[in-house]
């Protein structure tokens, strides 16, 4: 086993971790120190419901989260400008959005990461909540939005 794999995987449940607090907020409206506070304390990594939640990377977590919801203007201008014609971020549905925003910060931000790396990932939180189509989706929208961003 790769001495990666641990690393690999507490960034994977910080990420779809992410993504359930960037929608918790968006739903919400929760202030941000209580929403990381809330997850700290009883998501990441916990026992809910007889689902054991992995060990997530909570720095990693925490810029996520944060990072997103501070570029929010930015980030929603990018995903709007991958849209097709006649499309807006408001028909898209929350978890989506979510997803999409959180991906799009990480293409933006950490540029530590490999594209390859977070369009792959991102398509796997996808996976959790919709059908292939919308994984299709996820996959081709951080696609063009990398090409924008880290060219």
């Amino acid at each position: 086993m790769s001495r990666t794999a641990p690393r690999t995987k507490a960034r994977a449940a910080a990420r779809l971790a992410a993504v359930q607090a960037t929608y918790q907020h968006e739903m919400e409206g929760t202030a941000m120190p209580v929403l990381l506070n809330e997850f700290h304390q009883h998501r990441l990594g916990a026992t809910i419901e007889d689902v054991e939640y992995a060990e997530a990377d909570v720095d990693f977590f925490d810029d996520l989260v944060t990072g997103a919801n501070a570029r929010a203007g930015e980030i929603d201008v990018l995903i709007e400008g991958k849209l097709a014609k006649g499309w807006t971020l408001a028909r898209l549905d929350k978890p989506m959005k979510a997803i999409i925003r959180v991906g799009t910060y990480e293409l933006l931000a950490r540029k530590d990461v490999p594209v390859a790396a977070v369009i792959s990932e991102y398509v796997d939180v996808a996976h959790a909540f919709y059908d292939k189509r919308e994984s299709g989706f996820v996959n081709g929208l951080l696609d063009g939005i990398a090409k924008e961003v880290r060219a």
